[in-house]
């Protein structure tokens, strides 16, 4: 490894010393991370089912919780398979485990209608993306320092960094003509297809950003940065590349969303195994001659058994399966570090398996009019919040928000501070702030004041 003390160092020098730790740098960020208000409040975050709905399903903690448990076994399948180069490349489990932990910290309340209506909201003040989010709070939001967020090591950050750009030179989907004049567009007629934010960080935020890339050659730096631009104006642009760590979590997190997430829809009733066997089986057997398309019919009678632990036992034999069928590829040859050069990636059966598992869960789940009418709903109560607060802030936001709204004020970024207070929100604190702005209470109920 290249310069591996520039990898553990942080931007926040800090003098604390503590008798008897002998922790690594990466043993001290999962603590950090593990620790953070951002990463409790995601225990009231909706991931694909509405909090609230069961107390069985998965919300934004247990998913990262399972995303974390997949990203360990990925990082020991590796380590059997090509243990010198993953020694070459520092491969570290805690970091790992870190990364995967912290992946959605940036998410808004009501998972994609919320993201959908901050981006709506930040339109002209730099947009909103729940990635470029989970940077901002870990440099610079969470209130571990002063002013630098958890202050986590430079390796860290780079893992976390899944869209290595920023929003204005990613952005490519133009509203339709009748949104145009969004002055006089109510929010009750927002398309959201509209409004998808691309995938990317905040431009407020590129100092810490240019001080993350610091140890990279000037090649690597613009390298790492590329876009490949789209050729729809329905899709935004999108990076290219990304850490050998940041690839690592991204398996994980969709191993976690296309086995574990399905599991939640199972269970409600949502799909049947008429639909898995057309959608999923018939696709998988088609592929190749793979374990899975081998099993994936048997697999799916266990998935809809009454029987609790034959469905338990197909979704770990699933996981497995994608977990070891990872492996280890170059990027591209032209990357001067190594951290760049290598990522872990699918055996292209199991890449074109998990996608089908991921549409599946889109289309059937996600797209369900059941699902986007809660969305919808979220989406209206984050708007409402945004326009109520941007339209007089010294008088309604929170005493400590609104000190860092004046001084962002000074440098013409006071919305960005507004956008964090709501993006910081769960589902039930930004409903029960909603209700206390806009719905008058009676009678023995009077308003909360205790949120």
């Amino acid at each position: 490894m290249q310069q591996p003390t520039m990898w553990s160092a942080r931007h926040f020098s800090q003098q604390v010393q503590r008798d008897g730790d002998h922790r690594s740098p990466f043993q001290r960020d999962k603590a950090r991370i593990l620790h953070s208000a951002a990463f409790r409040r995601l225990q009231a975050k909706t991931q694909v089912l509405g909090v609230g709905m069961s107390d069985f399903y998965r919300t934004r903690l247990t998913h990262s919780l399972e995303a974390s448990q997949i990203g360990q076994g990925i990082a020991a399948q590796l380590r059997r398979k090509h243990p010198v180069l993953t020694d070459k490349l520092g491969l570290n489990d805690t970091l790992i485990e870190a990364l995967c932990l912290a992946h959605d910290i940036g998410h808004p309340p009501f998972g994609h209608g919320g993201e959908i209506a901050l981006h709506y909201m930040m339109r002209e003040n730099g947009g909103f993306e729940g990635n470029g989010q989970t940077f901002r709070i870990v440099t610079k939001l969470e209130p571990y320092t002063p002013s630098h967020g958890m202050n986590l090591s430079r390796r860290t950050l780079l893992g976390l960094v899944k869209y290595p750009n920023f929003i204005e030179p990613l952005t490519n989907i133009q509203p339709a003509p009748a949104n145009t004049n969004i002055q006089n567009t109510s929010h009750r007629n927002i398309k959201a297809a509209d409004w998808i934010p691309p995938k990317g960080l905040y431009a407020c935020d590129k100092g810490m950003f240019d001080w993350l890339l610091q140890p990279l050659s000037l090649q690597d730096q613009a390298q790492l940065c590329q876009i490949a631009p789209s050729t729809s104006l329905q899709r935004h642009h999108k990076t290219t590349f990304k850490s050998f760590d940041c690839s690592i979590m991204e398996l994980a997190d969709d191993i976690a969303y296309g086995i574990h997430d399905l599991e939640d829809a199972i269970v409600m009733g949502i799909v049947n195994l008429q639909q898995f066997e057309e959608q999923i089986v018939e696709p998988i057997e088609a592929l190749s001659e793979t374990w899975l398309a081998g099993h994936i019919s048997m697999l799916a009678k266990k998935l809809f058994s009454k029987h609790h632990h034959e469905r338990k036992d197909a979704i770990g034999a699933l996981v497995n399966s994608f977990i070891t069928n990872i492996d280890i590829r170059q990027t591209d040859p032209a990357f001067d570090h190594d951290l760049l050069k290598y990522n872990a990636i699918f055996q292209p059966e199991f890449e074109q398996a998990l996608s089908i598992f991921k549409q599946f869960v889109y289309q059937r789940v996600i797209r369900k009019p059941e699902i986007q009418m809660l969305e919808y709903k979220g989406q209206q109560v984050v708007m409402g919040l945004f326009e109520a607060f941007a339209s007089d802030p010294e008088r309604l936001l929170p005493e400590n928000t609104r000190v860092r709204w004046l001084n962002a004020q000074s440098e013409n970024n006071g919305m960005r501070i507004i956008c964090d207070y709501i993006a910081g929100m769960t589902d039930e604190f930004a409903s029960r702030l909603y209700a206390n702005l806009f719905i008058p209470k009676s009678g023995a109920n009077p308003d909360s004041i205790g949120l």
